[in-house]
């Protein structure tokens, strides 16, 4: 597991295992989220690399009642 330590100016460096793994670029914009104790950052994609990516989902997963 990487650990990162946030510099005197707030800024952290991605390490490059986790860069090549989710392919990320300089310049890339990310949603920061706050959950409990811990920080997340979701990349932001263009929604036109996003087209596709959820085919061969399964459709077919038991649903509660209240949802069509």
């Amino acid at each position: 597991m990487d650990s990162v330590t946030l510099s005197s100016k707030y800024q952290m460096v991605i390490p490059k295992s986790v860069r090549e793994q989710m392919v990320l670029e300089p310049g890339q914009r990310f949603q920061v989220f706050v959950r409990e104790d811990r920080i997340e950052l979701v990349p932001v994609r263009d929604m036109k690399k996003m087209r596709g990516f959820l085919k061969g989902i399964r459709t077919d997963v038991p649903r509660e009642a209240d949802r069509p």
